[in-house]
């Protein structure tokens, strides 16, 4: 594959929506590997006990593989403040499992509180619903402004708690949103 920079995010008009006015959120494509990357690489610098990947392991992807992940399966969401990647999330939807993954979710220190984060999983939600799944997630224990955004969104806790990475000390607890449908 060509490691030619893309042209710049899918600006379609039914890839996208507003959250507010200077925040846009667009559903991308493999076209907009190198923003999915930009914004990746800042959460995993950022909130490194957020995440089972590591920025190491990420940083050394090559961008076929950036490519890939972002057409799917499932969307991947982005928030943008003008043509800067500020957030983050994906939907992994299985084949007909009936039961999709939230991932990745994430929003650059400065813009958090401004309902950004929401606005992605709302976005991602939909999908899900429209897909007729039940949602899943991780969230490491302690991040109850997560916790709580998700239990605003209908996920309740399963009990189950893994560690986040093989060996590691920081625990995260799954929770569970069933289809509305």
């Amino acid at each position: 594959m060509s490691t030619e920079p893309s042209t710049g995010p899918s600006t379609e008009p039914s890839a996208q929506t507003s959250t507010q006015a200077s925040t846009e959120l667009r559903v991308i494509s493999s076209d907009d590997w190198e923003a999915f990357r930009a914004v990746r690489l800042r959460a995993l610098a950022d909130s490194p006990d957020s995440f089972r990947a590591t920025l190491d392991a990420a940083a050394a992807h090559a961008p076929s593989v950036w490519r890939d992940r972002a057409a799917g399966p499932g969307p991947l969401v982005l928030a943008f403040s003008g043509s800067d990647p500020i957030g983050m999330g994906g939907l992994y939807t299985p084949d007909a499992s009936g039961e999709a993954f939230l991932w990745g979710m994430w929003v650059e220190p400065a813009s958090r509180g401004r309902g950004v984060a929401a606005g992605v999983l709302e976005r991602l939600l939909e999908h899900a619903d429209d897909q007729g799944c039940h949602v899943v997630l991780h969230v490491t224990e302690g991040n109850e402004t997560a916790r709580r955004l998700y239990e605003r969104h209908g996920f309740t806790a399963t009990g189950e708690v893994l560690p986040l990475r093989d060996g590691s000390c920081v625990r995260i607890s799954t929770m569970r949103r069933a289809c509305p449908r």
